[in-house]
């Protein structure tokens, strides 16, 4: 529609309400859904407000170029906009890259400064934490006071020289229909009860799309790249789009520097998709109570929930028994579990326990400090070169006096994947019992501890996609049993005397107090996601996805890679001459890429290797060949510096 303009040199008042009108139909409920310009048919308090704001601006300025700017001797009424739950994308203002988040942004108004007649304001700088802004921001939740009406208006008018969606080089009805396209009011209609049932009724991405789509690696070929058609078919010989279950992990359209957040440090803790945030969030809104022993309906729903979370990861890694699944803080405290009990029952002076060279700092310490206190003996077997473990020189390990062997699925720090079936098979041959770290392999590949047989297996949630706080142990029914008390408290006892005390049994017996009920159904529902996905396809992506950061890794010279098993899971470690480690991260994070460097909570791996400290990408299935051209790119750029 057109807009006419009056003697005064303004827009007609009622082409102006019409398209007014239909902006506010698009915003939240809590806005008018109609509103009249004229003060004396205004319905509403805030559209009278707005109404009268709009016509003080009488007088105009010939020579601006906006007729709706305000000139220096006319002061703004007082008016706020406060509430309106728009998008920033969407209010724009100019010129000068400002939002309706943030309307200062542009020329760092500061309402309190008295400046010359043009309004401009000439500090720039911006407090982000304390914006000039009355506008609802659901990213900055940090408590402080809203501006007054009178500030927030005159950031509007002043500092932009016009309103909303208006330009200097677009007319006020364009701006204004492209704004009602495109308006986000940021509310999202929920079921009332998505998580009836063992489906989370999350949405996914990658079940509404096709995620084996190939994901295509960008067709600018970084410097290095000797590719060939051949190789390049390789990758499109498995379909995943990796693009399309991005979307569902809302932190990875985050920004650093001003660049996409590429999240290498997976190896350390995984980014959670949204059917995860919501399921969380959702227990707050909808369930929140103890768990157990009540009467009421929140008891009830609070504790099937959790319970149904244990039914997750006993399938999950195929457990025979719900009772095998104990929730714990995660792998380290399964760990400390095991050595704290079974350990202390079982073992004495003499006995010898059998870790890894490559093992976490969590699968050695608590061993360590057990064999220190009663007099055991810790065996170390030994690997490679490339990291891989020399079965020959474990069999020799291997005599009447090992009790236990624990060991690492995948290393953290080299990505090896170990031979797991073979080695509990020696183990319990010898008369040992087993313990599996599984902390890096259950995000990559299937675990089923029926087919590995382990005694116990322990896992992070964290590392799984799921919250952190969180994670399992897996025993053996008849051997938790046998286990004393962890801790002791509420929830793990039958009957408590002065005289006697009567324990559950497993897994009761080891889940004293209170446990992380919220995080142990987050668990749960990064199951659920997993697991739609398919764990197979899964760790065949990333296969491929490090079989090509590998290959291009290789081309740059004065690169070492550390950790060169035949079988690996997605991590890469090395070193660059020429730079420290730090040096390196430091370059990657200007460039949005997060690793990790430093000894990685693995030291004796890597001075095994003949180093103390690497720089570690470690993959995931959410990221992308992009995200690997994008971390190559870097390292090429600092080769070029130093030669």
């Amino acid at each position: 529609m057109s807009t006419n303009i009056n003697n005064n040199g303004l827009p007609n008042i009622d082409d102006l309400q019409n398209l007014a009108n239909e902006l506010f139909k698009a915003l939240p409920n809590e806005f008018p859904k109609e509103i009249s310009l004229s003060p004396d048919k205004a319905e509403h308090p805030r559209a009278t407000k707005i109404a009268e704001t709009i016509l003080q601006t009488g007088h105009v300025d010939p020579l601006d170029q906006h007729p709706l700017a305000i000139p220096s001797n006319v002061q703004p009424a007082q008016h706020s906009f406060s509430g309106f739950g728009v998008s920033p994308s969407v209010l724009n203002y100019g010129n000068t890259g400002a939002s309706a988040l943030y309307p200062n942004a542009g020329a760092g108004f500061d309402p309190q400064s008295k400046n010359s007649s043009s309004g401009v304001q000439e500090n720039h700088d911006l407090n982000i934490n304390d914006p000039h802004t009355g506008f609802h921001d659901i990213n900055l939740n940090n408590g402080s006071p809203q501006l007054s009406e009178e500030s927030i208006f005159s950031s509007l008018l002043l500092n932009n020289q016009y309103l909303p969606f208006q330009t200097q080089n677009s007319s006020f009805e364009i701006e204004l229909q492209a704004a009602l396209a495109s308006v986000d009011t940021q509310f999202k209609k929920r079921d009332d009860n998505p998580f009836n049932g063992n489906d989370s009724g999350a949405s996914y991405y990658f079940l509404e799309q096709n995620p084996f789509a190939f994901d295509r690696r960008s067709t600018d070929i970084v410097v290095g790249n000797s590719f060939d058609a051949k190789e390049i078919n390789l990758y499109k010989g498995h379909h995943f789009n990796a693009e399309l279950v991005k979307k569902d992990f809302p932190i990875l359209r985050e920004t650093v520097n001003g660049k996409p957040l590429v999240w290498f440090d997976n190896a350390a803790t995984t980014q959670k998709p949204q059917s995860v945030i919501d399921r969380i969030a959702y227990f707050y809104e909808h369930e929140n109570s103890n768990i157990h022993r009540a009467a009421h309906e929140l008891a009830a729903r609070a504790s099937d929930a959790y319970e149904a979370a244990r039914e997750k990861v006993k399938a999950f890694l195929n457990a025979s028994s719900v009772n095998e699944i104990v929730f714990v803080r995660g792998a380290t405290e399964g760990i400390n579990l095991v050595a704290s009990t079974w350990g202390e029952q079982n073992l004495n002076s003499g006995d010898e326990i059998i870790v890894s060279n490559l093992e976490h700092h969590a699968n050695i310490v608590p061993w360590k400090r057990l064999a220190d206190k009663k007099g055991l003996k810790l065996r170390v077997i030994p690997v490679d070169d490339d990291g891989q473990i020399l079965l020959d020189e474990y069999a020799k390990l291997l005599n009447s006096k090992t009790r236990l062997v624990a060991f690492t699925q995948v290393s953290n720090a080299l990505g090896t994947v170990t031979p797991a079936k073979k080695i509990v098979e020696m183990a319990h041959a010898a008369g040992a019992k087993v313990l599996i770290d599984g902390a890096q392999s259950v995000s990559h590949m299937k675990v089923d501890v029926q087919h590995l047989n382990p005694d116990w297996l322990v896992f992070s949630g964290h590392k799984l996609f799921g919250p952190t706080g969180i994670g399992a142990l897996y025993g053996k029914e008849d051997l938790l049993n046998e286990m004393q008390p962890y801790q002791s408290g509420g929830n793990m006892i039958q009957d408590v005397t002065f005289e006697e005390i009567k324990y559950h049994k497993a897994p009761n017996r080891f889940e004293a107090g209170t446990g992380n009920i919220a995080d142990a159904i987050g668990l749960g529902a990064a199951i659920d996601y997993v697991t739609k996905l398919g764990i197979e396809a899964i760790g065949q992506y990333e296969h491929y996805l490090l079989e090509y950061a590998t290959r291009l890794l290789k081309e740059i010279s004065g690169v070492r890679l550390i950790g060169t098993a035949k079988d690996k899971a997605s991590v890469l470690s090395f070193n660059l001459q020429g730079y420290s480690n730090d040096q390196v991260g430091q370059a990657l994070n200007k460039e949005g890429v997060a690793v990790r460097t430093g000894h990685h909570c693995a030291q004796p791996i890597l001075r095994r290797m003949g180093v103390e400290t690497t720089v570690r990408p470690s993959l995931a299935f959410y990221n992308t060949t992009q995200d690997v051209d994008t971390f190559i790119k870097t390292l090429w750029e600092l080769k070029k510096v130093k030669f």
